[in-house]
């Protein structure tokens, strides 16, 4: 890898520990985002808590009003119409000022992603080709963009379905739901960031066609092993009823497809350009 210098200035070999030094700063310079976007995040307690976090928790919640009307219209069992039922509580002295403190940092690594991935572009792209920089402009915006999807989706769709399932069931009317506040705030945030980071495929699967390791023919290859796996990660993922598993699976169904694309266009540029390069020639 090669890292311009400044200005005018000609490009030189860098060492590992060069490397490693500029890393550092690029890993520095992300955590400092974290952190101040996670103060803004602290001090918006009532927001992120009472509107974002225990949103899910309540009836009028937007997931459960569409699977309500759309339940009543099919005429079968109107579950979401009554939200789930469970109360929240702390256990601990200082679990409510932890959960402040881990939610805060959560929401500044959420808030603050496109920056992540921008210091990331940063220290990868000295070791790119210019051509490969040029075709890797919109890296930024798209990946931002499929992460920010994927937690909405997480968010509206995966949190409340678990949360709903799992709220609701019973093995007696002896035991009452008291949710632990870290139980409950756990289950929003592994569903939010796992699929944030599972639409992050696409952009996967661009750079290892990149680099030799995916192509087309492959992925087509194996995709009904692919097919079994996500179903699998879908029932990880998802409270353990059918219906809530397809509404998972068909979004990375259809994100792996379309990697199937971009594996197919990367690697008919790629072929353009050899071509291109072997006439000049």
């Amino acid at each position: 890898m090669t890292k311009k210098l400044g200005t005018g200035e000609e490009e030189k070999e860098m060492s590992f520990l060069d490397h490693l030094e500029v890393l550092r700063w690029h890993l520095i310079r992300s955590s400092l985002a974290v952190v101040i976007v996670g103060v803004v995040a602290f001090l918006a307690k009532d927001f992120i808590f009472d509107t974002i976090l225990f949103g899910p928790k309540r009836a009028d919640f937007p997931t459960y009003q569409f699977f309500c009307n759309l339940t009543r219209s099919l005429g079968m069992n109107e579950a979401f119409c009554t939200g789930p039922d469970f109360r929240i509580q702390s256990r601990q002295m200082s679990g409510q000022f932890s959960a402040h403190i881990w939610t805060s940092i959560w929401a500044g690594f959420i808030l603050a992603f496109p920056y992540i991935l921008w210091e990331v572009w940063r220290f990868i792209s000295p070791g790119l080709y210019e051509n490969e920089r040029k075709n890797s402009r919109g890296f930024i915006l798209i990946a931002s963009l499929l992460f920010f999807i994927g937690v909405l989706f997480g968010y509206y769709v995966i949190a409340p379905l678990s949360i709903n399932f799992l709220a609701n069931y019973h093995v007696s009317q002896e035991v009452f739901n008291d949710i632990d506040l870290t139980s409950y705030i756990s289950t929003i945030r592994s569903s939010v960031i796992a699929c944030g980071l599972i639409f992050e495929l696409p952009i996967i699967m661009y750079f290892l066609t990149k680099i030799g390791l995916v192509t087309p023919d492959f992925l087509r290859k194996y995709r009904k092993i692919s097919i079994v796996i996500v179903l699998i990660l879908s029932a990880v993922i998802t409270p353990p009823d059918i219906t809530s598993q397809i509404i998972v699976a068909i979004p990375i169904l259809v994100l792996y497809e379309v990697s199937i694309y971009i594996s197919k266009v990367v690697l008919k540029r790629d072929a353009r350009k050899l071509k291109k390069q072997k006439s000049k020639a």
